[in-house]
């Protein structure tokens, strides 16, 4: 049974840090690249940043320089470092694991950046 569990998000304040992590469970994680994207309120999903395989990095440019994905393949999580936090950072942010045309998305965690 497939899995993906998102952790890490919660309140913050501008200039603050989070870092979230989802965990994998129920095919080879490492064979599937790995994103975040976000939602925030009254607005359209969002692309983030995605890790390949290989650890190719991509972001989008609004995040460009503040935030960081990663991933343990041993452990089956990526992770998504967030630094110098804006308050139009505030959405909920899910991880998409994705081969082809096959992917899984997680449940989503909420990140409010919030003076």
């Amino acid at each position: 049974q497939v899995q993906l569990v998102e952790s890490g998000g919660g309140l913050v304040q501008p200039g603050g840090s989070l870092r979230l992590s989802c965990s994998a469970s129920g095919f080879t994680f490492s064979s599937y690249a790995a994103a975040w994207y976000r939602q925030a309120p009254g607005k359209q999903r969002e692309f983030v940043a995605r890790i390949a395989t290989g650890g190719h990095t991509y972001y989008a440019n609004s995040v460009k320089g503040r935030f960081t994905i990663s991933r343990d393949n041993a452990k089956n999580t990526v992770f998504l470092q967030m630094n110098s936090l804006k308050l139009e950072d505030t959405a909920v942010y899910f991880c998409n694991l994705a081969q082809g045309l096959r992917e899984f998305w997680g449940q989503g965690t909420q990140v409010t950046v919030s003076v």
